[in-house]
């Protein structure tokens, strides 16, 4: 009896310990998954990221300057066509200095000053002093000799703001597109240009200008909602320290910028208005409101997360590395398109078998459930329609870097400015960024167009065409 009472007391004993096992085990599973998610979070860098190269520790800067120096020497590369200053003609120049030699420098006897047509020509560029013009309205109020009455001169000849549009589009230029700070902005105002302007005016101006060029805004949405191949990508913004998005949508001729409350799917469907034309980006779940196939995914955004993949332990580093070896072959295929060595119907055909074979490594790394790694490859399966359009059409790239590029001057302004305060500030940073990057896409000249824009708004006018020739 003693003996089976102590056998069910060793039993209990093993059994408690075999339940502390399990649940050792279990926090020891749970905690190895979160160290390495938290490595793998502390690996990220712009090379196996979407985070920005700006964003990178100085080591990893280090490295890749070091790498840079090893692939190519500092400067112009070779093919690079070179920049030099080019003679201004004789029309555009305001003064000509004639310099003539007064003796012969062989035998000292007196020259005549006579006009050489091969003269050596230098040019010399200086700024004026620049001295604001002032314009001032004397409204005179004239006594009826009749009855009496003073009467006023009109008031529709006086303007509504004491800024012309010239400067008024300045003062807009430096905050808005060139994202100096108000209170910089006023210094440079008063330094450079002479003008007294307060913090309070200067916001009033740029509430001016957004209204003007709110026309040519709206130009540019209509003409990049009904463009045949757009490029967007998103980013965090903030309003009063209120966690906003910011988008952009651009084309070869047309860039267009918004902030948004949120980056949620049925925001950004209102946003794109009819749903037409190729759309690259990454694989935001917040754009599958867009058929997959008139879809293009970015393939540098794949290349960085089989960079990740790589710099894993374990199996999971050799499917990176196979998936890596595929994007670089295809990127080299599509080198050689643009280049000339290969024809459009040459690449199809390299690229046929390739399309077979990365889409049999992605269902094997997604069977093989491997700890973040699967899931990433399934979800870029279930994209599949919209990983090979670049193929298939000629107006397409694979990569999404120009609304990466077009946007990269919102994010380092949103760095400095820790975003906006006001729906108005709001409207004014999309407004004139959307202004400022289609301008010079469209070769036009953004100080000159902001200004017919506020002259247009002052005169009650036709406004000007951001688009037109």
């Amino acid at each position: 009896m003693d003996a089976d009472r102590r056998i069910a007391e060793l039993e209990s004993e093993l059994a408690a310990k075999d339940a502390r096992i399990a649940e050792q085990t279990e926090q020891l599973a749970k905690l190895t998954k979160q160290v390495a998610e938290l490595t793998e979070r502390l690996g990220r860098n712009s090379g196996n990221s979407n985070k920005p190269p700006s964003s990178d520790p100085p080591g990893n800067r280090a490295e890749r300057r070091a790498k840079a120096k090893q692939d190519r020497k500092r400067g112009a590369q070779p093919g690079h066509p070179g920049a030099k200053r080019v003679l201004l003609p004789a029309d555009q120049v305001d003064e000509f200095v004639h310099l003539f030699a007064t003796q012969c420098e062989n035998c000292w006897a007196s020259l005549p000053q006579t006009p050489d047509p091969a003269a050596a020509r230098y040019q010399t560029t200086e700024l004026p002093p620049i001295k604001p013009h002032i314009t001032e309205y004397v409204q005179h109020g004239v006594v009826c000799p009749c009855c009496k009455h003073r009467t006023w001169g009109p008031y529709d000849k006086i303007p509504v703001s004491p800024f012309g549009p010239r400067l008024s589009s300045i003062v807009a230029l430096l905050t808005g597109v060139y994202h100096l700070s108000r209170r910089a902005a006023v210094d440079v105002l008063r330094d450079i240009v002479g003008v007294q302007i307060s913090l309070g005016a200067l916001s009033a101006v740029e509430a001016r200008v957004s209204d003007a060029v709110a026309p040519a805004v709206d130009e540019a949405w209509t003409q990049v909602r009904q463009a045949p191949v757009k490029h967007t990508d998103g980013t965090s913004w903030f309003q009063s320290s209120l966690m906003c998005s910011l988008w952009t949508v651009a084309t070869t001729a047309v860039t267009v910028f918004k902030i948004v409350k949120n980056g949620k799917k049925e925001t950004l469907r209102a946003l794109f208005g009819e749903l037409r034309g190729i759309l690259v980006s990454d694989r935001a779940t917040a754009l599958t409101f867009w058929a997959m196939e008139r879809r293009q995914i970015c393939w540098a955004h794949l290349l960085r997360k089989f960079v990740s993949f790589s710099e894993r332990a374990g199996p999971a580093a050799a499917i990176g590395v196979e998936l890596l070896e595929y994007v670089g072959i295809m990127f080299a295929y599509w080198g050689d398109f643009k280049t000339g060595k290969l024809s459009r119907d040459s690449f199809r055909r390299q690229m046929a078998p390739l399309r077979t074979q990365f889409e049999a490594a992605l269902q094997r790394a997604a069977a093989a459930d491997f700890e973040l790694v699967a899931g990433s490859c399934a979800d870029i399966l279930d994209h599949k329609a919209a990983l090979w359009t670049f193929v298939d059409r000629d107006d397409v790239e694979p990569t999404n870097n120009h609304a990466e590029r077009e946007l990269r001057a919102f994010v380092l302004w949103r760095k400095r400015s820790f975003g906006t305060q006001s729906e108005r500030g709001n409207l004014f940073a999309e407004r004139l960024m959307t202004v400022a990057h289609t301008a010079r896409k469209q070769n036009k000249n953004v100080l000159a167009f902001l200004t017919a824009c506020c002259t247009a708004a002052r005169d009650g006018s036709m406004p000007p065409s951001l688009l037109a020739a």
